[in-house]
């Protein structure tokens, strides 16, 4: 794949421990769907790795991975699980934080400690008072010396109880505007979880996923040294967008390949003419590489604003990421149910190897993690301000 600079970006048969994290994932990943728990195997082949630092600079202890190359990880733990493809993909977008706001100071020893035990970082940056927008909170950092205080009632906390910190979104103080917020580093020592709801769902259900009432007392130099909409929009919105649009072409992926490999069996009995099934693949085959190079363009549209350093985002920049949720959330269904309709019965069944039913279930999450409709209607409110 062509990267910014005309070279080619490596391959996830070029990424040292990739495949085998990729094999892992895979062996597990019925048993995490059927069971709805942790990938814990991927998640400790990716540490033994040294993946889950691999998006820091070197300076922090990381390999210095671009964008590009991240979404290559992401995109080949999509096609095994897709579970696991998602607990990177939000890890990472938490890493790349560190990685542009943690360069100095506090923050970067926090960051290289980080780094150096392959800690886990989950997200939590949705309350139950606020309906989803990430832009506001109504929890605030209380500060007592060298000290924060927060409490946080979370609707959803993915893998909280499995990561090493979780990564929160507060008002900076209680008298502060709800969108005057800062981010936090909470470290699971000095944090409490308490389940608010359970997590039983059609997709995605290895993400472990419950609401959470979160209560930390930590150091204060676990706060991000910047404005949390400057992080929201030039580093977690785009990560999130382009790396969990990555997974979901992996999943798209998986379901092409069955499909391919049901087309290439009847022909393989049909040697002197054209399985009807041929005609559909290649319509599929359309659709297929219409998502991924979409997805690739966006994901060198986001390296391209990492690598310049840019503090700020434009209008059209956040457009293009939320036009790039909206579109891969549905390309992703368009992609697997059309698959489906090649595998045909065995796809529909969940005791046949070419079984679809996890990947179809977990096809259907996507358009409704950060809804589609509140980002057409933040879209519609950008739009407005644009000037071209």
């Amino acid at each position: 794949m062509p990267d910014l600079d005309g070279a080619v970006t490596r391959t996830a048969s070029t990424i040292p421990g990739l495949v085998d994290a990729v094999r892992v994932a895979a062996g597990a990943a019925d048993e995490v769907d059927q069971q709805a728990r942790f990938p814990h195997e991927a998640v400790d082949a990716l540490k033994q790795a040294q993946l889950l630092s691999c998006g820091l600079p070197a300076e922090l202890g990381g390999q210095g991975f671009r964008i590009a190359e991240l979404s290559v990880i992401a995109r080949a733990l999509g096609t095994a699980c897709s579970a696991a493809g998602m607990v990177f993909a939000m890890h990472q977008t938490q890493a790349l934080v560190l990685a542009k706001y943690a360069r100095s100071g506090p923050a970067a020893e926090v960051a290289r400690s980080i780094s150096a035990n392959q800690s886990l970082i989950a997200s939590a940056t949705t309350e139950s008072t606020t309906g989803g927008d990430l832009g506001s909170s109504t929890c605030a950092i209380v500060s007592e010396g060298d000290e924060v205080l927060l409490e946080k009632n979370a609707p959803v906390i993915s893998y909280a109880e499995q990561a090493d910190y979780i990564g929160a979104t507060a008002r900076r103080h209680p008298d502060a505007a709800k969108n005057d917020q800062v981010l936090l580093l909470c470290p699971a020592g000095d944090t409490d979880l308490k389940r608010t709801s359970t997590w039983d769902t059609m997709g995605f259900r290895g993400t472990c996923s419950p609401g959470y009432l979160l209560s930390t007392r930590t150091s204060a130099a676990n706060l991000i040294p910047a404005d949390y909409a400057s992080i929201l929009a030039t580093t977690m919105l785009p990560a999130s967008h382009t790396l969990w649009a990555s997974v979901w072409l992996g999943i798209a992926d998986a379901a092409y390949a069955k499909a391919r490999t049901v087309v290439r069996q009847a022909a393989r009995k049909a040697p002197d003419k054209t399985v009807p099934q041929a005609s559909v693949l290649a319509d599929l085959t359309v659709t297929h590489q219409r998502f991924e190079s979409m997805v690739l363009h966006e994901v060198l549209r986001y390296q391209s604003l990492a690598e310049s350093g840019a503090d700020e985002a434009t209008i059209s920049f956040t457009v293009a990421m939320n036009n790039l949720k909206i579109a891969a959330s549905t390309a992703v269904i368009d992609v697997v149910t059309e698959a489906l309709k090649i595998v045909g019965l065995n796809g529909y069944r969940e005791d046949h190897a070419l079984t679809m039913g996890r990947l179809l279930r977990d096809a259907f999450g996507p358009q409704l993690m950060v809804s589609n409709e509140r980002i057409r209607v933040n879209n519609a409110n950008l739009v407005l301000a644009y000037r071209g």
